[in-house]
């Protein structure tokens, strides 16, 4: 409990009572009343002001059309690959029209030109946490150009042997396999290859591999990412698993309510303990956006009513 240091101090003033507050704020009042019908235009200037500073509410306010000017798209082609990257991804963050356009158009082009640099770096891991799955994209596009590796056969071959003969560089290679397969390169290797490694031996292996699966995307990745959730022995690959459903990586919103069923029946299983317990009724809230909180009849009427609608 904070001290009032009001009453600490013994020669601070008594503090006033109910009635003397009422006599000063009275005394206030009466000039000011006088000062706004005398000066209505000055008291009206002095509210408009107020009244112009922006409030923190949920609709949008926009500053600007989020486009990308034609001074910015003129202006690409006199920058280096590093700044152009920095500059679309900055952007298709923000959601302006054309940047992610763009992005697809320069991308290949980038390929060994880009550093991951503090400022790339920060843009990157905001955009894989976007709400659009598009911007995601663009991110996973842009790490495959700064990590070298070509969106073919030969790229998807060169990280399956990473894979397979160094240890060291799995979660590296785990998680550019779900990405370079989320961009079309073979994905149903990609996705046997990761399933090869989500229940080996080492906990950082089947991590990774969980995240490969999750930016992979496929349908083909909710069942595994289930079973990892409700049955892998740890912790932090429970943990990954529940994100993954729930929120990282490039499931879709339909792919993830897929889900659903699944985690309605793990919100009574006593066999899961108090931490994976509550990720389930994280993860469902995250899916559907319901808001129910830690209650599983509520959940069954929910799904039973949604599934009717």
């Amino acid at each position: 409990m904070p001290v009032n240091h009001e009453f600490d101090d013994p020669e601070a003033p008594p503090r006033s009572t109910t009635s003397q507050r009422l006599k000063v704020l009275g005394a206030l009042i009466v000039p000011l009343l006088l000062f706004a019908a005398f000066r209505p235009d000055t008291v009206r200037a002095a509210w408009d002001e107020v009244a112009r500073i922006i409030e923190l509410k949920s609709d949008p306010l926009p500053a600007s059309p989020p486009r990308i000017s034609d001074h910015e798209t003129e202006e690409l082609g006199s920058l280096d690959a590093q700044h152009q990257a920095e500059l679309l991804m900055e952007r298709a963050i923000n959601h302006y029209s054309g940047a992610i356009e763009l992005i697809g158009q320069h991308v290949d082009g980038w390929q060994g030109q880009l550093e991951l640099n503090p400022h790339l770096s920060g843009l990157q891991e905001t955009a894989l946490n976007s709400s659009d799955l598009r911007v995601r994209a663009a991110a996973l596009e842009i790490y495959l150009a700064a990590y070298k590796i070509p969106k073919t056969d030969i790229g998807l071959e060169n990280l399956r042997i990473r894979i397979a003969n160094e240890p060291g560089s799995r979660p590296f290679a785990l998680w550019m396999l779900g990405a370079l397969g989320n961009r079309g390169v073979e994905p149903e290797r990609a996705f046997h290859t990761l399933m090869d490694y989500v229940n080996d031996r080492d906990e950082a292996t089947r991590m990774w591999a969980v995240e490969g699966l999750a930016h992979l995307g496929t349908d083909e990745t909710i069942r595994p990412l289930l079973d990892s959730f409700h049955n892998d022995l740890s912790l932090k690959v429970r943990e990954r698993a529940a994100c993954s459903l729930a929120q990282s990586g490039m499931l879709t919103k339909n792919q993830r309510m897929t889900a659903v069923p699944e985690l309605l029946n793990y919100m009574d299983d006593t066999s899961l303990d108090p931490n994976t317990q509550r990720w389930v009724f994280q993860a469902l809230e995250d899916i559907t956006g319901a808001g129910i909180g830690p209650d599983p009849a509520a959940w069954r009427n929910w799904w039973a009513n949604h599934n009717r609608n």
